[in-house]
């Protein structure tokens, strides 16, 4: 599978608790931190539910 990169570029302050807690999930608990995984369906739907407060990088 291919691996993409994700990068929390802006807050979760003001967010509704199902986008918190999808990026908690993702494994992003700061700004401008920078986690990968996998390009999963599952994986690709959580980043598209944030994808306002996310960059993606294929890698």
């Amino acid at each position: 599978m291919a691996k993409i990169k994700i990068t929390q570029v802006r807050s979760t302050i003001d967010r509704p608790k199902d986008q918190k807690a999808t990026m908690e999930a993702l494994g992003l608990r700061k700004m401008n931190q920078t986690v990968e995984h996998e390009a999963t369906p599952q994986i690709l739907g959580m980043v598209a539910k944030v994808a306002h407060l996310v960059k993606v990088e294929e890698k």
